[in-house]
């Protein structure tokens, strides 16, 4: 199971990420430990055999060997490994941008989708972006710090009108250590299914087209 520190993050002070850097569970070293203390111990152990068993001319051979397979390691080139690497990272960065969720588009595929120009169409449109922005909020305080500072507890998004006093006490009975934005997003679901069966929503794939 994947152990998260983006709590922690989002309200960080000086010397938090280094902190991070000491957690044991999660961690890199906790990953790669045997494997590193396996490389080390066949490090030395031929270091020691090649300094206290091996002959002067049994040495030369090894180190023949040592220069015939660095030679191998060498037709690969380095800057083309570190290109490689750069473009993966770079990639994975904008994927992370891309994945930014904006209002924009949800709201205007609510706005043209969700029929009706009575007070309850307008409050179901009304609610359905509500729920999408609540979602927004839950997932981008738990790793900006400047949303935090804006909403550093629930009820200060109750406060904000993205949560009412009876959905904050929905969303507080159910106990989960991690981050619960899913919640919105079941509550916009259903709301959406509710929509197209009372026929505010034309037809199916209206539907499918909001809720993607």
């Amino acid at each position: 199971m994947t152990v998260t520190y983006t709590n922690r993050v989002a309200d960080a002070r000086l010397g938090t990420f280094s902190q991070l850097l000491l957690q044991w569970k999660g961690s890199i070293y906790k990953l790669l430990y045997s494997e590193f203390l396996i490389f080390i111990s066949l490090y030395f152990t031929i270091s020691l055999v090649y300094r206290l068993i091996l002959s002067e001319s049994q040495r030369l051979m090894f180190e023949k060997l040592a220069l015939y397979c660095n030679s191998y390691a060498e037709l690969i080139p380095v800057s083309f490994v570190l290109g490689f690497y750069v473009a993966l990272v770079v990639s994975r960065w904008w994927a992370q941008y891309e994945s930014i969720p904006w209002p924009d588009r949800i709201m205007n595929l609510v706005s043209c989708n969700v029929d009706g120009e009575d007070e309850y169409g307008r409050l179901l449109r009304r609610t359905l972006m509500r729920y999408s922005n609540l979602c927004s909020v839950l997932i981008l305080r738990s790793v900006s710090t400047a949303v935090y500072k804006r909403f550093p507890s629930m009820e200060h998004v109750v406060r904000a009108g993205l949560m009412t006093p009876e959905e904050h006490k929905k969303f507080e009975s159910l106990n989960s250590p991690h981050n619960k934005f899913w919640i919105p997003c079941v509550w916009f679901s259903n709301l959406a299914v509710k929509a197209r069966n009372e026929g505010r929503i034309r037809d199916s794939v209206l539907l499918q087209g909001i809720l993607n």
